[in-house]
This record gives structure tokens, sequence and C-alpha cells, in this order.
């Protein structure tokens, strides 16, 4: 194949009704990708669908990645459309800003169940494909707030910790295999997550709009938020021809913010 042309890839993209998801899918079809569209929202998924050309080459797939009959049904309907899984996106996840003292139990598992057991359910269905067919990309779309801690984000910077956690051990577990497991870690990323989190600082402090969006993106040496598409090109790098040898790794978006 050339670079980036993924014809007769099976793809699963999680999470895919909308933002960051539903744009890494419409990249994976522009290439050639047969792609499986997972997520709990029938409407939205059904929407992307027909915007991605319908069922023949986007096949929408209701399912709940926190659990795992509805996780095995949905790879089951997926093999039935497409065959078996060559890449998989873990995209599915959730976000929640709370004092560590107001993060109560339900708050934090819920976190947890989408962001860490999701991807683990969806890579644990994955993985057999992959190793039967003897190729497999797997890329986990986590936070550049898993490398880093965050206040007033106790839940979900401990899950995206998690995430890459288990990317660096199946990198090293699968390396002879022909199958890679990355991490892209985008700082703030204009999605509805982040207008939520505008809203909930609104709320919470009187500020403006403006000022709010001030605060998130601050940290950004560009002084903007991601865009989905930064996002979608680079999974796309690591997953295509030439990118054989990334593995293991986390990769920031975040406009020359640092980590270390």
């Amino acid at each position: 194949m050339n670079r980036q042309d993924f014809t007769d890839r099976h793809a699963v993209v999680t999470g895919a009704s909308r933002g960051i998801g539903s744009t890494i899918a419409a990249s994976l079809v522009a290439k050639g990708a047969r792609v499986s569209l997972l997520g709990r929202d029938a409407e939205n998924l059904h929407t992307v669908s027909k915007a991605l050309g319908g069922t023949g080459v986007a096949a929408p797939i209701v399912a709940d990645v926190t659990d795992a009959t509805s996780v095995t049904a949905a790879f089951k309907k997926a093999r039935e459309h497409f065959g078996p899984v060559h890449i998989l996106i873990n995209n599915a996840g959730q976000a929640a800003s709370a004092k560590f003292t107001n993060t109560d139990e339900a708050l934090w598992n819920r976190i947890m169940a989408v962001n860490v057991t999701g991807t683990y359910l969806c890579t644990r269905q994955a993985v057999p494909d992959m190793l039967h067919v003897g190729y497999g990309r797997i890329v986990n779309i986590a936070s550049i707030a898993g490398l880093r801690g965050g206040a007033y984000l106790s839940a979900y910077t401990t899950s995206k910790h998690a995430v890459i956690g288990l990317t660096r051990s199946l990198a090293l577990e699968f390396a002879s295999k022909n199958i890679t497991v990355n991490a892209v870690c985008p700082g703030y990323t204009d999605t509805d997550i982040v207008k939520d989190s505008v809203t909930n600082i609104v709320r919470k402090t009187g500020r403006s709009e403006a000022e709010a969006l001030a605060t998130l993106v601050a940290t950004n040496p560009q002084g903007r938020l991601i865009t989905p598409e930064e996002v979608a090109h680079t999974v796309l790098w690591v997953c295509g021809p030439g990118a054989e040898s990334i593995n293991g790794q986390s990769i920031v978006i975040a406009g020359g913010e640092v980590t270390t």
C-alpha cells in the first residue's frame, strides 16, 4: 500500500458519533478504510455514517464501552460488516471537573469506566483479530493530562495516566507481532467536552465565555484550542506505513506545551 492508504483495512473507532471520533472516522474513510462507528447515540451515528458514504464504508453500531456484553456484541456486528479488525481507535471518553473533596465515588467510577475499562474491553476484543491476521494498529486517545497533574481533574487525570500505562504495557507485549500501540495526547481541543468545560467555568466563576476559554488555552504556547483534524492527522500517521517503529509512545499535540 502507498503511504496512508488504508484500503482493505477495517478500523473500529469508539466515541465516533461526534468530535474527535467522527473526524478520525472521516479521515480513515477518506484513505480507503472501512470503519465501524461505535457510540451510544444511534441518531448521531447514523448521521455520521450517511455523511461518510453510508453503511458500505461506515457502519453505525450502538455500544456502551463500559459494558462487556455490549462491547462483545458490537465487535461481532463489526466483523459481520467488514471482517477482522485491523485498526482500533479507543476514542470514547468522558471528563469532569471537580474539587477532589467533591469527587464522589459515582463520579470517580463513571470516569474510570469509560476512559479505562472501555479502552480495556475494546482492546480485548480487537487484539485476537490482529494476532490472527498478523497486523494491528491501536491508538488510544489519551490527553496531555495523562502525562502531568491537573488541579480539579483528579479522576480524569488518573484515568488518562492509566490509559498511557496500558498503552506502554501492550506495546511491549505485542511488539514482535506487527501490532503497535500508541497514545495520542491532545491539549484542550475544540470539542463539546471543552464547550461544556467553558460553560462550567462561566457558571461557577461568573466569567465571560471568552475569559473562561482564555484560562483553558493559557498553557498552550500557541494560545489556541487544538482542532480535531490535527488529532486525526496524527492518528493516520501512527497507523500508516512508515510508522512501524512508532510504538509505546505518548504523542503530545499541544502547541509546544511540554510535560517534562
